[in-house]
């Protein structure tokens, strides 16, 4: 599998150096946003990484306590591809690579990929996906449903890795460009559900950390405001309020993130997208860390 990512990469890139992106033509990180599906036949994939790390989380209610450094690293892979004539609906898969490191360890510890008793790493979740544009007349507003299989196998006395749940996700995404295309607003409302046994409910061979998640309802909501100070660069700030909703498992959590970020066009292909989100505040050991992200997009 790694191979085969590796070549599709490589020769993506390769074929989008070869063409030049015109600063009178719209660009991809103008156009197509989230809230933008693919004309049938278009691919899209996307390599997002991200290094969260934390020294700091909330007690049982909202006061910060300092804790041992522990960082999560994530690989997400999404790959879709337009299906229908009149481009309004799109099907994918999402896959999600994971490594975690806990009890003081440098932050740059996760990309050992190590198992032990302070490092969990490994594929964790596998999703098929679906993209729709609902109404024709809008076509800036669209919806992503997904449904993340954990495939990560299920053991005892281990670091945490991954939620232990089936979580069924829909994303629904909005935008809204103005000022003579200089300026996009996009807004983001997530609706995640878990699925699975109670922790106090798990075996004893289980890892019960995993399934802290579980019967609960996610519901994050973003907002970006970008600036365009040319057809191939973007640069935006964001803000994000989380909660996880308690559905029968006794266990919730909020929060609060800021962020800043920005896009590059390189090609008529590829573009690179970076990020950094801090959480500001939480609730109910809430981790209050720092989240740092590169991603790369192909678009054909």
């Amino acid at each position: 599998m790694k191979k085969l990512l590796l070549l599709v990469f490589t020769t993506i890139t390769f074929s989008g150096f070869s063409q030049d992106v015109s600063e009178n033509q719209k660009t991809n990180i103008q156009e197509y946003t989230p809230s933008k599906l693919l004309n049938k036949g278009q691919w899209d994939i996307k390599f997002f990484n991200s290094i969260y790390t934390q020294t700091e989380r909330t007690e049982a209610r909202s006061s910060s306590v300092t804790i041992a450094r522990e960082t999560f690293y994530t690989n997400t892979t999404e790959i879709f591809t337009g299906i229908s004539q009149n481009s309004r609906v799109n099907i994918g898969f999402i896959f999600q690579v994971r490594s975690n490191t806990f009890g003081g360890a440098s932050t740059f510890d996760v990309f050992k990929f190590e198992d032990n008793a302070n490092a969990r790493s490994g594929l964790t979740t596998i999703a098929p996906s679906i993209r729709v544009q609902p109404f024709a007349n809008t076509p800036n507003f669209s919806l992503t449903s997904s449904v993340f299989l954990p495939v990560f196998k299920d053991k005892a006395n281990v670091p945490y890795l991954d939620k232990r749940s089936i979580f069924w996700e829909t994303k629904f995404f909005y935008d809204k460009t103005f000022g003579e295309d200089k300026w996009q607003l996009f807004t983001e409302a997530d609706l995640g559900f878990n699925f699975g046994e109670n922790s106090s409910d798990a075996d004893i061979n289980s890892n019960v950390s995993e399934r802290f998640a579980n019967n609960s309802l996610s519901v994050p909501l973003s907002v970006f405001l970008s600036y365009f100070p040319t057809s191939k660069t973007t640069v935006f700030v964001n803000t994000k309020q989380a909660f996880l909703i308690d559905l029968g498992n006794e266990f919730s959590q909020n929060s609060t993130s800021l962020g800043f970020g920005g896009k590059y066009q390189l090609t008529n292909v590829l573009n690179i997208e970076t990020s950094f989100d801090k959480i500001v505040r939480g609730h109910n050991f809430q981790g209050l860390g720092q989240t740092f992200s590169l991603g790369l997009r192909a678009l054909f």
